[in-house]
């Protein structure tokens, strides 16, 4: 071997016989520092990942801003980014210094029994808000007032969930808005917002939360929905999120209600539920022209277009747009189809018409009715844009989720593609689905894509034993 060989070649044992000792030391020295280097190389390079993970997984404080949000998860789900942990990350509880204070489960909890946390009364509730720093009060948002809904909706549009690499930004409209915080029952101040006390008064900060009477395997409690949790990009490091988490604990607290239902695509302590979000194609075109999804090795635009195309029409006898004079039987059809889950919300008859009775753009549902005037099935979705963030071409991705489904005579398979091709009627590029419920029966068959991430289901002040996907009955929006 000539003595121009690259220090970093290992000798054979005869090659070294021809060199002096000296020689031999050196090349050894040598082989040393470069296993060092390498050593060095790849601790760098973790450490690198480290930082590339934390800026994947979010700090704490934009973690505890977004962790209530039950559309979190469905966003990031949807552009296959998130929800998933990477590695190196998969021990969670340092990072939860907030949720250790709180009533729920911690990873390692196992329980079997099925009931409150901790108990406490309306008098120890502190009867005052939590206090804000002085440049900001909070306020009741009054989504009965246009002026209110427009800087929710401003907040939101602006500062809410959007995908890592900013090409996807959810678009609640005002409608839906209105539709998912004002049900039968809503109170005023439970809908709370941060705002600047001088300048320009902005809205800087919100959290909501909706009654619902909800049941965990055999109990029945009244609880709220949480949701919408946001903060204003340039208060991010101002820990406003958990004192909206707190102040909006301590008002639904006041009123005698102790329970809470939240869903979240980040891991917190301590998941009841983990489910997974599965996407269909209904304009692929459109899909892989924004990058939402790409075209598959060995398939032309023209293949994948057949492939995922649809009949014109529904195919199922009976079916028809859900009607006011429907809800008797509709809503006993939904209630009956709900026992057979553990987790679900008990729906009443003034519930159902402000949920499921159709309005354009927000939520549509039909019902199958048989030669008996029977209903005997039933499917819904509801529409939730994203704004496409820079194309030239396309501005909104409007995308269906799949939303209360029954099938008592019409078989899934069926009753979903009718599902499908309404959603297609209606112009929507892509139907959305939690593998909740009986949901996997559809799931395959109708093409529909597994996504990257999941979204935990969570209790506040409940313990419980954790179940499986299908035996959640419960969508939050």
């Amino acid at each position: 071997m000539s003595s121009e060989q690259p220090a970093d070649v290992p000798v054979s044992e005869a090659e070294t016989k021809t060199l002096t000792e000296e020689e031999k030391a050196l090349r050894r020295q040598k082989n040393k520092d470069k296993k060092k280097k390498k050593k060095a190389a790849s601790s760098a390079a973790s450490e690198a990942e480290d930082l590339t993970v934390e800026n994947l997984v979010l700090s704490e404080d934009d973690v505890k801003s977004r962790v209530l949000s039950s559309a979190q998860a469905d966003l990031l789900s949807l552009l296959q980014a998130g929800g998933k942990l990477p590695k190196g990350v998969a021990d969670m509880k340092k990072e939860h210094a907030f949720w250790q204070t709180q009533p729920v489960l911690s990873f390692d909890q196992k329980v079997e029994e099925n009931g409150p946390i901790e108990t406490k009364t309306v008098d120890q509730v502190m009867k005052e808000p939590y206090p804000l720093p002085s440049a900001f009060q909070w306020e009741d948002i009054d989504m009965n007032e246009p002026a209110a809904v427009d800087e929710v909706y401003n907040l939101l549009s602006l500062n809410y969930v959007e995908d890592d690499e900013c090409m996807f930004r959810f678009d609640y409209s005002r409608e839906f808005l209105r539709w998912a915080l004002m049900p039968p029952g809503y109170r005023k101040e439970w809908h709370v917002g941060v705002r600047e006390i001088g300048g320009k008064r902005r809205l800087m900060g919100f959290i909501t939360g909706v009654p619902a009477h909800i049941r965990v395997y055999d109990a029945t409690k009244p609880m709220v929905e949480i949701n919408f949790l946001c903060v204003h990009k340039k208060l991010r490091s101002k820990r406003l999120a958990p004192v909206l988490i707190k102040e909006i604990t301590r008002r639904v607290n006041v009123t005698d209600v102790w329970q809470a239902v939240y869903t979240a695509g980040v891991v917190l302590p301590k998941p009841v539920a983990q489910n997974r979000y599965y996407h269909r194609s209904l304009n692929p075109k459109k899909l892989i022209d924004i990058g939402f999804s790409r075209l598959h090795p060995r398939m032309t635009m023209t293949m994948t277009i057949k492939l995922y195309a649809l009949p014109k029409q529904p195919v199922t006898k009976g079916i028809r747009e859900l009607t006011k004079a429907d809800i008797p039987q509709a809503l006993t059809l939904l209630n009956n189809y709900l026992t057979k889950f553990n987790l679900v919300q008990q729906f009443s008859a003034e519930e159902f018409e402000h949920i499921f009775l159709p309005r354009k753009d927000v939520v549509h549902a039909w019902v199958v009715e048989d030669n008996n005037k029977k209903l005997t099935d039933m499917i819904s979705f509801y529409c939730l844009p994203s704004s496409i963030i820079g194309h030239e071409k396309y501005n909104t991705l409007k995308a269906a989720y799949s939303y209360y489904n029954v099938s008592t005579k019409t078989p899934w398979e069926q009753l979903m593609t009718d599902a499908l091709i309404y959603a297609k009627q209606l112009d929507y590029d892509v139907f959305n689905a939690l593998n909740v419920m009986e949901n996997d029966s559809f799931l395959k068959p109708l093409k529909f894509g597994i996504g990257d991430g999941h979204l935990q289901y969570y209790l506040y002040n409940w313990k419980c034993p954790e179940m499986s996907p299908s035996n959640v009955g419960l969508v939050l929006l």
